[in-house]
């Protein structure tokens, strides 16, 4: 579970044995946690599930997410070498 970034409380990080799903993000913060789907040709992101996240934790980790957006899927395709 390579973590990408530390930012505001909130750790990002991929799993390494999700077979082949699209590139998303796993997001973790004290007991809230989340998943992104990220949709790269269009710069866009779409929520895979959130757990225990309140309204605005889940607009800032969305803000999160698309001011790293480049560098995630740069990190996603490194680490599983596409």
């Amino acid at each position: 579970m390579p973590t990408i970034l530390l930012l505001s409380g909130w750790r990002l990080y991929f799993y390494s044995n999700e077979g082949n799903e699209p590139i998303h993000i796993h997001c973790q913060k004290g007991d809230m946690e989340c998943k992104f789907w990220i949709h790269a040709e269009m710069f866009d992101i779409q929520e895979a599930y959130s757990f225990n996240t309140s309204p605005s934790e889940r607009k800032m980790i969305r803000k999160i997410i698309f001011q790293h957006f480049d560098y995630i899927v740069l990190k996603w395709n490194e680490f599983h070498k596409e």
